[in-house]
């Protein structure tokens, strides 16, 4: 359940910080990225090999991620790997690990739930969380 008890003025002076870190997870191969490292800390012949990333834009996404402060790397002679830095990633994560890749469902899950398409309209509506699944799906087999 959502906390209701915060001043208008506290969302107000994060939500330009909060828009910007949820911004690094709004891509599907970032997304992927991070979901990837936050079981555990890759090299990235790992990454590649497991996602299928091609090497420019997984680097583009690792360099922009690294930027941000979200990822670290360590070197080991010749591998570079790469590991959380944020504990926030973690936390969002493993909210979304559960929320849309837990093998245990409820029925009506959001896999199961057809979304309704969007029109123009729906822009000014604020999206549920089954609804938000269908921009952010993982998928638990990699």
């Amino acid at each position: 359940m959502m906390r209701k008890d915060i001043p208008v003025e506290a969302l107000q002076d994060n939500a330009a910080q909060a828009a910007e870190f949820m911004r690094l997870f709004s891509t599907p191969s970032r997304l992927m990225l991070l979901c990837h490292i936050a079981q555990q800390e890759r090299s990235v012949s790992d990454i590649q090999n497991d996602l299928g990333l091609k090497q420019p834009t997984l680097s583009q996404q690792l360099a922009e991620l690294r930027q941000a402060g979200l990822v670290k790397t360590r070197r080991e002679s010749r591998t570079i790997y790469y590991s959380v830095a944020d504990e926030r990633v973690e936390a969002v994560m493993g909210l979304l690990l559960d929320l849309f890749c837990s093998t245990e469902r409820q029925p009506q899950s959001s896999r199961e739930r057809q979304p309704a398409p969007l029109s123009s309209s729906d822009t000014a509506r604020k999206l549920d969380i089954s609804e938000a699944a269908q921009f952010a799906r993982l998928d638990p087999a990699r």
